[in-house]
């Protein structure tokens, strides 16, 4: 008789092939896109319909112009967080270089709201499994991405949250500073070497095949929180194109996006930080305002994540283009299955269904 394995092996094996067959139907897919956008705009939209008087008292206006340095500064915030992304996969000793290294980050990132994301993560695994990168690896580097990213937002937020004013008595708040030093030690290789091996040991995985350096991983913090800033500035113009905000605070509506992108990673409740993000960069931004309005900061917010859209769709339209004149690209699962897909489902077994873990 055949030894059943134990749950966590199980659930190792199920993990390892989950998302790889996405909803059939185009509409099923739109769908779910659609309408959890609609969902996360509701709260922020209702707040400023009923705070409407609120906000003209604020003398709000809006300078469409300033979204011209907006959208290009955003559309520079991906080009700078794919190239973050292949920096880490150097560092784990593949170089798949920066053309494509943008297609594969890019690519499949409206993938984001597809629920759970797993679409997202399978599309860039297949993406750099094409260009050399072995799956294990590509799911080290996000790992790492997503650790090192929190922990540079963590960096430009801190003393935000520090001097929020409505945070002001309460001691507790300085125990973000904690935050850094304790994520450096957990990423530390020995550290994070032992954690991962033990995590994935518990799921019937084998050990990750390399870690990241040290000094690799404080050097791609510092790249982070530079990234950081030009999205403050593109942020910046983005809010400006609302209401006046003065030059002296580009650092603290920049901060409050990070307060935003940490927020959401924290809770991991919607997909691509859908709702969280925003509502946390309406309350960390009203600290800019005059008038600390929240609902001129939702008015803000939903600039932001319009605008912020907007230049993601204009990246993935020109990382597609590029993918597909050199014949990287891959379907990701959004509007149509991949090829993978396509031959498990023919099939009709999970046998055939892609491993990524």
């Amino acid at each position: 008789m055949e030894r059943k394995q134990p749950l966590l092996h199980r659930l190792g094996d199920a993990g390892s092939k989950f998302g790889t067959k996405p909803p059939k139907s185009k509409r099923v897919r739109l769908a779910l896109q659609v309408g959890l956008a609609v969902v996360v705009f509701g709260f922020l939209v209702l707040t400023v319909i009923n705070q409407w008087s609120e906000i003209q008292k604020e003398g709000v206006h809006f300078h469409v112009l300033w979204l011209i340095p907006a959208l290009i500064l955003l559309v520079t915030y991906f080009v700078l967080s794919a190239f973050g992304w292949e920096l880490i996969l150097r560092s784990l000793g593949y170089r798949i270089g920066f053309g494509r290294a943008q297609v594969a980050w890019g690519q499949p990132l409206l993938a984001r709201y597809v629920p759970g994301s797993v679409l997202y993560v399978l599309g860039r695994v297949l993406l750099s499994e094409r260009a050399g990168v072995p799956r294990r690896i590509s799911l080290a580097s996000i790992v790492y991405e997503q650790a090192i990213s929190a922990t540079s937002a963590i960096v430009v937020a801190a003393w935000f949250i520090i001097k929020h004013p409505d945070l002001q008595g309460y001691p507790e708040r300085w125990a973000v500073l904690l935050i850094i030093p304790v994520a450096i030690v957990i990423l530390h290789p020995k550290v994070f070497g032992k954690l991962s091996s033990k995590a994935l040991g518990a799921f019937g995985r084998d050990p990750l095949p390399v870690v990241m350096s040290l000094r690799d991983e404080i050097g791609l913090i510092a790249y982070y929180s530079l990234v950081w800033l030009v999205t403050a500035f593109g942020i910046y113009a983005v809010a400006r194109s609302v209401t006046y905000i003065p030059y002296s605070d580009i650092l603290l509506v920049g901060s409050a996006q990070a307060i935003g992108y940490f927020a959401a990673l924290v809770t991991l409740v919607a997909p691509a930080g859908l709702g969280v993000r925003d509502a946390a960069f309406a309350w960390a931004v009203k600290a800019a305002l005059p008038g600390r309005s929240f609902a001129v900061g939702s008015l803000i917010s939903i600039a932001v994540r319009g605008v912020m859209t907007v230049g993601e769709l204009i990246y993935v339209a020109l990382v597609t283009a590029i993918g597909r004149r050199k014949g990287w690209s891959i379907h990701t699962g959004i509007l149509h299955p991949s090829p993978e897909e396509q031959e498990a489902s023919t099939e009709g077994t999970d046998a055939h269904a892609p491993e990524i873990l």
